[in-house]
């Protein structure tokens, strides 16, 4: 009689994590300077904002004119609308962050590139080079608008934007806060390695949700500032179109941006995903 043979089978061993998360940039790293790959990225955060600029400048300024009634025809009525304007700036946002997220990315925004940095996702040299990157591409985005389109583009403003008649400027602070806020906490959600991991089943791109951000913010504080959200954004036209009132409010479109990111990216990073508790516990382990 046969005896009975147990075949005892391995089972496989399952990380616990089924990611991982990338080793975070140093904060100064020399040898990143040699790199081509470093200079491919500044280009192409240029031309992304450059183009950017382009579109939505131009996409205001018209809206301005088909909405100017002392033009025989025109009504209030007429153009695109805020919707539009925010539907140009959020379908920009998606359509640049799509193209240039695998070589730089896209940032197109130096509160994205400042909340990364403070995220330990770029270096210092990184951050610094992509913001100069932005703020040149974003001039030459608006001077292109202006050289395309020079008599439209003085008279309705040049896409600078301006804090608006009736509100002052705490109330315009706290909207590029908190609408910076949303972007940027956005942006570090939907490029989470724990979240691409997790979601790996559903087919939908990191760039849809940051563009939607930027649609969403933009029919909140168009009516308020303009909607910044993006310093290179404020700064391109202010620069070419070089009014006081947009040199006066500057300031807003800065410092309420970098604010917003840093708290969104404390928020994310150590805070949801308690990367301060992960570092002490590393400490810990190792003494």
């Amino acid at each position: 009689m046969a005896k009975d043979v147990e075949q005892v089978t391995e089972q496989p061993e399952y990380s616990a994590k089924d990611y991982h998360d990338p080793p975070p940039a140093p904060l100064f790293d020399p040898d990143e300077l040699t790199k081509w790959s470093l200079y491919r990225a500044a280009i192409a955060e240029f031309i992304a904002t450059l183009l950017f600029l382009y579109i939505t400048v131009l996409t205001i300024i018209g809206y301005k004119r088909q909405t100017d009634t002392s033009i025989p025809g025109n009504t209030e009525c007429d153009g695109v609308g805020i919707l539009g304007i925010a539907w140009a700036f959020g379908g920009m946002i998606f359509i640049l962050v799509y193209c240039t997220a695998g070589i730089s990315g896209g940032h197109i925004n130096p509160a994205v590139t400042l909340g990364s940095f403070l995220g330990r996702k770029v270096s210092l040299v990184r951050a610094l080079l992509y913001i100069v990157a932005q703020c040149a591409g974003a001039i030459s985005g608006a001077g292109l608008a202006k050289a395309f389109q020079k008599s439209f583009y003085n008279r309705y403003g040049g896409g600078a934007n301006t804090v608006s008649d009736g509100y002052n400027k705490g109330t315009a602070l706290g909207a590029e806060i908190i609408g910076t806020f949303v972007l940027v906490y956005t942006v570090f959600s939907a490029t989470d390695p724990k979240r691409n991991a997790r979601d790996s089943h559903v087919p939908v791109l990191a760039p849809l949700p940051i563009g939607f951000a930027v649609f969403m913010v933009h029919l909140a504080t168009i009516p308020i500032t303009g909607t910044g959200i993006n310093p290179a954004r404020s700064f391109g036209p202010a620069v070419i179109f070089n009014n006081d009132k947009a040199w006066d409010d500057q300031w807003i479109y800065w410092v309420g941006p970098f604010i917003g990111a840093a708290v969104a990216a404390f928020y994310h990073q150590y805070i949801l995903r308690a990367a301060a508790i992960k570092v002490l516990g590393s400490f810990r382990s190792n003494a």
